[in-house]
């Protein structure tokens, strides 16, 4: 009897080659697009049209946005985690869409699950290690494969495409890219030849001459760290960050460019685009900065970097990761209040912050007054400094 089998599909060329391939080795194939959130409904009609045409024996969708807010975007934004300071982890709807999958697997009572993860970057990480920690599963990845017999793999696949009489969009042969709630990556072409990014390659942010006139200003409302408003009204997580993006990419806010280390020692680099998560990190520091103690803002940076250093490589469901989310999530006791974000274009400002846990002196202004006297503060910055000046004393004062 035919093996069922569940790939993860996303429309594109590498899992559109996939399809017809895992049909050639004798699989029925399952489609399954898991919505995270970046595509609108034309956008789901053409890609299940696309799995059908390609001979899909059933196409399965599923919105799982809520959650990536709930299991990603949540600890995030407690955290403020990006890879080396700049890349907020877009990839990280990967996790869902393997465990999405594998229910489906389930649900279909079979082992086999595929993906269109390449052999040369951290996606196969994210894949693989997901279905390792989540059950006991046969992988397929048939690019993968693909490049132990092909040198040229994404000409080979366009022509492979062509010859089967499936038309590819122009756009594949030069980038790859891949849009959730999140934001957009983009991949490929002058981009990894690290050239600038063609102005046609952003898609989520307007350029300099496109930006609105006159300028942006919008208030998000926080209860113990959890974004719940926007300008006042209250809206699901997935709603803020759909209509920041676009209230913020009007305006050029989120583009970026990023090099990182490729876990299997190559150099990776993309453009993407995250015009709402820039403005909801924008505010919750704002809001968290004030309102926190200074060791708990000293050790958010801390947690921070293990905590994106788990997500980027794959270690989305390490038993650490939690550890580190319990203490995240007790940190955000008094992260209540309001933000307001202000732009004129290509950069966002937290102005204003509103909180009953403002952590300020009503008798103590910084750089204006203060309820101390000059002596203790004196003796203050004595005894602060005491192993200090007794060090130059000990060992000489050095140049």
């Amino acid at each position: 009897m035919t093996k069922k089998i569940v790939l993860a599909f996303s429309g594109g060329l590498d899992t559109s080659y996939c399809v017809l391939d895992l049909i050639q080795q004798g699989f029925e194939v399952h489609t399954a697009f898991i919505d995270t959130g970046g595509i609108d409904e034309q956008g789901k009609a053409a890609i299940r049209a696309r799995a059908e045409s390609l001979g899909a024996s059933r196409h399965h969708e599923i919105n799982v946005a809520q959650e990536i807010w709930d299991k990603f975007v949540t600890p995030l934004v407690w955290s403020h985690a990006r890879m080396l300071g700049e890349y907020p982890l877009l990839c990280s709807d990967r996790y869902l869409i393997v465990k999405h999958c594998l229910l489906l697997c389930d649900e279909l009572k079979t082992s086999h699950f595929g993906h269109g993860c390449t052999g040369m970057g951290n996606d196969q990480l994210r894949f693989d290690q997901t279905v390792g920690s989540l059950g006991d599963y046969e992988i397929h990845a048939p690019i993968r494969d693909l490049q132990s017999r092909v040198q040229a793999v994404r000409d080979y696949e366009l022509q492979f495409m062509a010859d089967a009489g499936f038309e590819v969009e122009t756009s594949a042969s030069r980038y790859s890219i891949n849009e959730n709630v999140l934001g957009v990556t983009i991949s490929g072409s002058e981009i990894d030849e690290f050239e600038p990014p063609a102005e046609d390659a952003w898609s989520m942010t307007n350029g300099r001459k496109d930006w609105p006139e006159g300028t942006l200003k919008v208030g998000l409302g926080f209860e113990q760290g959890v974004a719940v408003s926007l300008d006042g009204k209250k809206l699901s997580g997935p709603e803020i960050l759909q209509k920041l993006n676009a209230l913020l990419g009007a305006y050029g806010i989120g583009r970026h460019i990023y090099t990182g280390d490729v876990t299997i020692g190559l150099k990776g680099r993309i453009a993407f685009e995250c015009p709402g998560l820039d403005g909801l990190l924008a505010a919750h520091q704002a809001l968290e900065d004030s309102v926190n103690t200074r060791f708990q803002n000293q050790f958010r940076h801390q947690v921070a970097e293990r905590w994106a250093e788990l997500v980027y490589s794959g270690f989305f469901y390490e038993p650490h990761k939690a550890d580190l989310e319990a203490y995240l999530q007790s940190s955000q006791a008094a992260v209540s209040g309001e933000v307001v974000l202000h732009t004129e274009g290509g950069k966002v400002l937290a102005v204003t912050v509103n909180s009953p846990y403002i952590l300020q002196n009503p008798d103590a202004v910084y750089a204006q007054s203060c309820d101390w006297t000059p002596e203790e503060a004196v003796g203050f910055i004595k005894l602060t400094g005491q192993s200090t000046t007794l060090a130059a004393k000990v060992r000489g004062t050095s140049g």
